[in-house]
């Protein structure tokens, strides 16, 4: 009985981690495929997805752009502050909006709201940020961000994407305090009983 029971709990941890390592898999090809798509919009149209604009010239371009609802200042810049990341303000919506609709990433080019944000394995939402200084990175930096990425996640996403430290490098992680992403510094190490936001420079 004792056997059974140990090869039953075996398999059920195993179980567990190897969810948890495809979670890890999907989060990262989040990331990476957001950047990938922002690249290949850039050289498809010659302007940033989210600053794109005005309305009437997105939606000449037919097909799925003709339900687009959402258009950017075209100023050369992604207006997105650190305190928008996740709430659907800025230029966040027409981000989201515009890599969809040219078919760069999954989903209905007209959602609006939070709805128009990609969530990511663990149910929290992906958000860019612009033009605040957040995590110890200058300002004027694009970064894809996840919210409420559990810490023993986070520090996998980090040792795959990039150096496994919270506070250095490309990947950065911030000890989630809110919904919203606040200026300021990095955490120091990754804590697997916290949550964290992590951000990835594009």
């Amino acid at each position: 009985v004792l056997v059974i029971v140990g090869l039953l709990l075996g398999g059920v941890l195993k179980g567990q981690e190897l969810i948890e390592n495809a979670r890890v898999k999907d989060a990262a090809n989040i990331i990476n495929g957001t950047a990938t798509a922002y690249n290949s919009y850039i050289d498809r149209y010659g302007r940033l997805p989210g600053d794109d604009g005005p309305l009437n010239v997105l939606r000449n371009r037919g097909g799925n752009w003709s339900s687009v609802t959402a258009a950017g200042d075209n100023g050369g810049v992604i207006n997105i502050a650190a305190g928008q990341t996740f709430n659907a303000q800025g230029e966040q919506v027409a981000f989201w909006q515009h890599l969809r609709a040219a078919g760069f990433i999954k989903g209905e080019p007209n959602v609006t709201g939070l709805a128009a944000h990609p969530r990511h394995s663990w149910g929290g939402l992906v958000g860019v940020t612009y033009s605040t200084a957040v995590q110890g990175r200058p300002a004027n930096r694009l970064l894809v961000c996840m919210q409420n990425v559990p810490g023993k996640a986070a520090m996998a996403l980090d040792r795959q994407l990039d150096d496994g430290v919270p506070n250095n490098g490309s990947l950065r992680a911030t000890q989630v305090q809110g919904t919203n992403m606040n200026p300021g510094g990095a955490a120091t190490t990754y804590t697997e009983a916290q949550n964290f936001t992590i951000c990835q420079e594009i």
